[in-house]
């Protein structure tokens, strides 16, 4: 039985997307096969696994409307044993649309639930908010990845996406756990760098991946070509950071 996976944090450029396409890879090329659900406006996740986010016909918004299966939404990608539900810009009026729909918020795991028998982690790249949309996400997710910069606001926000997780888990899904706080951006030449690392080690030790992202010029150019870091630089230390954070992932869930 598959796990489901949200990668959530409402800031901005924290790595969600980054993380999102580079653990996808990371597992497939560990031999789990993975889907990646892109369930961000911008379609960023698509367009870095080399979907034409322009000809997406049927995607995430399709999914979240019920007007198609997710199987009938999902592509192969580029990376081995990934495959992918691509968003497309459509996807900004679903907050509208699901507004007054009766259980609005568990659209996405009616839709998903019964995919976790055909893979073994179903990823979620959430948008940088705490919309409908990452309501959706949560709800449908088995647990949550919450990337942290490690920069000065780093911790600002983080009480408020914690706050939501609790009030999800009370409401909509008494079953999300959090798979853990990964450190993302480190650059170890930088004092600031470090004292975010100790400060978030410190307040939640245990829930810290070991693993930690640091600032990389490959992991940056890989999207624009439509790859993963894993296809496009394995030899990179973005590539074997994130390989590293796959193997702790599937260690954790003892698969």
């Amino acid at each position: 039985m598959g796990k489901i996976i949200a990668i959530a944090n409402q800031k901005g450029g924290v790595g969600k997307t980054t993380t999102s396409i580079n653990l996808a890879a990371s597992l497939g090329v560990l031999e789990k096969k993975v889907l990646l659900i892109d369930a961000d406006p911008q379609a960023n996740a698509s367009s870095g696994l080399g979907i034409d986010v322009d000809a997406v016909v049927n995607g995430s918004y399709q999914v979240l409307e019920h007007t198609c299966s997710a199987e009938e939404c999902i592509f192969k990608t580029t990376a081995p044993n990934v495959d992918i539900i691509p968003a497309h810009i459509d996807l900004v009026a679903i907050e509208i649309e699901l507004v007054d729909k009766p259980e609005r918020e568990y659209m996405l795991k009616k839709a998903i639930s019964h995919l976790k028998s055909a893979y073994d982690y179903i990823l979620i790249d959430c948008a940088p908010s705490l919309g409908l949309l990452t309501l959706n996400a949560l709800t449908a997710s088995d647990a949550v990845i919450i990337p942290i910069q490690c920069e000065y606001f780093a911790l600002e926000g983080l009480g408020k996406l914690l706050n939501t997780i609790k009030s999800v888990q009370k409401i909509h899904n008494p079953e999300l756990d959090i798979e853990g706080l990964l450190l993302t951006m480190y650059d170890a030449r930088l004092r600031l760098s470090n004292q975010v690392v100790e400060e978030v080690q410190k307040h939640f030790n245990e829930m810290v991946f070991q693993t930690i992202i640091q600032r990389n010029v490959r992991l940056g150019e890989a999207p624009s070509y439509g790859e993963s870091i894993i296809n496009y630089d394995v030899s990179s230390k973005g590539a074997t950071n994130y390989l590293s954070l796959a193997k702790e992932i599937i260690n954790k869930n003892g698969d």
